[in-house]
């Protein structure tokens, strides 16, 4: 059975569809696509349907990176469908952690940042309201995180711990 990842930002339209699809990139390039699968949600219901921001895309393409994916909100059920929810900052993990009332889940939530090896930002700012740079800075974050985390995620399988 597939590890499975879930990115979380708030509207599901520039952080989480970079970083599901940085993911991806990342799986296929090491061949291992058939082990690890990669989904992203919101938090919020503002964008359930939309492609990803054309500025992200637009981003993300230029490293070769190709973005799909439509929004949709975060739900309870994730919790049992995912194996790790990673959340873009702060806020979004609270709102991930209100969602388990019961707190069975809370081993499964981490901080995206917290995989990070070269950057010290513990969030992943939104880049929504900003110009160009802030796009890029989200890239540049997110493909340090991923890459650390497809480090761990490779030895859970390896050592067949999840």
């Amino acid at each position: 059975m597939p590890y499975k990842l879930l990115f979380v930002c708030l509207g599901n339209i520039c952080r989480s569809p970079a970083a599901e699809n940085i993911m991806n990139h990342l799986i296929k390039q090491a061949n291992l696509s058939h082990k690890i699968i990669c989904d992203s949600a919101g938090t919020s219901s503002y964008h359930i349907g939309s492609s990803p921001d054309d500025r992200m895309t637009s981003a993300a393409v230029r490293r070769g990176i190709p973005m799909i994916g439509k929004a949709r909100q975060f739900v309870a059920s994730d919790f049992e469908e995912f194996d790790l929810i990673l959340a873009m900052d702060r806020e979004n993990y609270r709102n991930i952690l209100a969602l388990d009332r019961q707190g069975k889940y809370r081993d499964k939530v981490k901080m995206i940042c917290d995989y990070a090896t070269h950057h010290s930002q513990k969030e992943v700012p939104d880049p929504y309201y900003g110009g160009t740079q802030g796009f890029e800075r989200v890239l540049d974050l997110l493909l340090d995180a991923c890459r650390g985390l497809l480090c761990e995620v490779e030895k859970k399988l390896e050592q067949n711990i999840y």
